[in-house]
């Protein structure tokens, strides 16, 4: 009966974890496994690993608050970027730096989020039940409208501005004199070849607590119920639209916040098309770690964003030093657009 009884412990924990994300997770772990033969230091992947994962998790973590309120998974998170991307720009025209120049980023991008957000979340409010697909090409559009704005908008610095012109932003600009590292290289533990990005990971672990607290409120109670039964949420005096448009602002907001900690560690902001398939990873990141489109936790965007990052950092590097080819840009591809197909393909089998 022990026997018996660890067994369906043990196929229950399993089922409870996922058994393709146990394979994933197993897999990563592989990786590591094999790294020493195939040349491939493994204090460097662990570094770069928690590097992106303070990179990306805040992205991710943005997912969170349209799930609670039942408009799906943001795939309209490009808006938030170009939000992000607006306070970043106008955070280096206006020459702050250090510390300061990474918050007041935050604080020029927060009012075009909050703006961007409250419009989003009107046209989502018409399109119940079809607010992903509408996400995906509100999102795809605003950053084509941009492109034509980052040649016109009134920027004059010579950091951002093309020189051959004096008009037009750069492609990429770089922020290393601006805020670069800033979080990244606050209380940073480097121990030979192995670095922790410890401000980064702060950074979101405050986010993280202030969305978990949030959501234990009477506004995130509110809005949890508005996406688990809004005709009860309705009956029960709750403003169901209100709610899902504060959610929707939320995420924007995240997105933004998201793409400025983004730059300070890629140390380079990002314009023009750059933001266009930046939804797709953050999706496919928090769908790995579990959640769906009607519930997503914080374990969720902790666990999916190491696993995705993990495995999209050390695949290339261990195939590379095993086959001696330089492949990792194609196994990078593959990597990626595999377990976003994975990621999507789940979520369609928890909405069945």
């Amino acid at each position: 009966m022990d026997a018996v009884a660890i067994k369906e412990k043990a196929l229950s924990a399993i089922k409870s974890f996922g058994l393709p994300r146990l394979i994933i997770t197993g897999f990563l772990l592989l990786m590591f496994v094999i790294a020493p033969f195939a040349d491939v230091n493994i204090a460097a992947g662990l570094t770069n690993v928690f590097t992106r994962f303070g990179m990306n998790a805040v992205l991710v973590l943005a997912m969170v608050p349209m799930v609670h309120s039942g408009c799906g998974l943001n795939f309209g998170l490009p808006l938030g970027i170009i939000s992000g991307l607006l306070g970043a720009t106008m955070s280096v025209e206006f020459a702050f730096t250090g510390f300061a120049g990474f918050l007041m980023a935050i604080v020029l991008a927060s009012p075009f989020a909050i703006i961007l957000g409250a419009g989003y979340g009107v046209l989502l409010n018409r399109v119940k039940g079809g607010e992903m697909m509408i996400a995906t090409y509100v999102g795809f559009s605003s950053v084509a409208f941009m492109c034509i704005m980052w040649l016109l908008l009134p920027y004059d610095s010579p950091a951002m501005v093309w020189g051959y012109a004096g008009t037009g932003l750069r492609t990429t600009i770089s922020v290393a004199d601006y805020y670069g590292g800033v979080l990244d290289n606050f209380l940073r533990i480097q121990i030979g070849h192995f670095a922790i990005p410890t401000g980064a990971i702060l950074f979101f672990a405050f986010l993280a607590l202030l969305i978990w607290l949030f959501l234990r409120t009477k506004t995130g109670t509110a809005m949890t119920a508005v996406g688990s039964n809004p005709v009860f949420a309705r009956a029960s005096g709750v403003n169901v639209d209100r709610m899902r448009m504060l959610s929707v602002i939320l995420s924007t907001w995240l997105g933004a916040v998201g793409i400025i900690v983004y730059e300070q560690s890629f140390g380079f902001i990002q314009l023009y098309m750059g933001p266009f398939n930046m939804a797709m990873p953050a999706v496919s990141a928090v769908l790995l770690g579990g959640a769906s489109v009607n519930k997503a936790s914080i374990a969720n965007v902790v666990i999916g964003t190491l696993l995705f990052q993990g495995i999209l950092t050390m695949t290339p590097s261990v195939m590379n030093g095993l086959i001696q080819t330089d492949v990792s840009e194609v196994i990078r591809i593959i990597v990626s657009n595999g377990m976003i197909l994975y990621a999507l393909t789940r979520k369609q089998e928890v909405t069945r």
